[in-house]
């Protein structure tokens, strides 16, 4: 059966969204690591799969390039929920993940705006290796940590040019801190309100942008004391913001742009079932 997908991107950050609705679950661990493949597949930094809910208007599972799999990815949810608003003709809609239901809603700029969930604190919600507090980690640099569903690690420094992403970033993702890896940041305060943002992300190297990582620099600087409760993001690829009061469900708000449709050709998906 052919595998219809839609590539869209959030200021870059690129995601494939295919629909499974209506019919049985077509992505496993393989298909999603050769479609992610940007030589031989279609690329792109996660893939959100459709699936059919009671309580929702859809339910999402994400998958990173590699084939594993993850329990949010702001800029895929913001893709998946302006294509099922526009299916809907409506402006708000919920969508189930494994962080529960979220709740998006069209802006007047025609920007996304979704609610990310409760961010959490606690070292094994992070989660970390041993009980510690995460508001400052006994690593150079002082960072902070929290979850958005996916573990963050957030440096704040002056300097972003004199850091060397690749090496730093895959030295603090593996690090023995980490039992599931983490998501990497370096945050340069630009004011109380403006922040720019580089990301080493988990899994998958230097994005363009990151939606749950650019809610997670932003509740560890407000956490900091750095940062106002609704802040600008300024990431390689562009901008969004972020909103946290200190208490309750985490704002992000952006754009999201389509870029082509296709159906995937039947010999990518036979190789991924023959194993080849």
């Amino acid at each position: 059966m052919p595998l219809s997908f839609h590539k869209m991107h959030a200021n870059g950050d690129d995601f494939v969204i295919v629909d499974g609705r209506n019919a049985a679950n077509p992505i496993t661990g393989d298909i999603a690591r050769r479609l992610g493949d940007r030589s031989r597949g279609i690329g792109f930094n996660q893939l959100a799969l459709l699936l059919d809910c009671e309580d929702a208007a859809a339910r999402l599972m994400f998958w990173n390039a590699d084939g594993s799999t993850l329990d949010v990815c702001g800029s895929a949810t913001r893709g998946a929920a302006q294509m099922l608003m526009r299916e809907a003709n409506t402006t708000s809609i919920t969508l189930r993940t494994n962080r529960g239901l979220l709740t998006c809603e069209r802006t007047a700029t025609d920007a996304i705006a979704v609610s990310m969930g409760v961010p959490l604190f606690g070292w094994a919600d992070v989660p970390l290796a041993q009980a510690m507090e995460t508001l400052v980690l006994p690593l150079a640099g002082d960072p902070s940590a929290c979850s958005m569903g996916n573990p963050h690690c957030s440096f704040f420094i002056d300097d972003l040019a004199a850091i060397d992403l690749v090496a730093r970033g895959p030295s603090i993702e593996t690090h023995a801190l980490f039992p599931q890896r983490t998501n990497v940041h370096f945050v340069r305060v630009i004011d109380r309100r403006h922040i720019r943002l580089r990301i080493w992300e988990r899994w998958g190297g230097i994005p363009l942008g990151s939606g749950s990582c650019s809610c997670g620099a932003v509740v560890n600087g407000i956490r900091r004391g750095l940062l106002d409760p609704c802040v600008e993001v300024e990431c390689d690829g562009g901008t969004v913001t972020v909103q946290w009061e200190g208490a309750g469900p985490v704002i992000l708000t952006g754009p999201v742009t389509l870029s082509y449709s296709g159906v995937v050709a039947e010999g990518i998906l036979a190789a991924c079932r023959d194993g080849s």
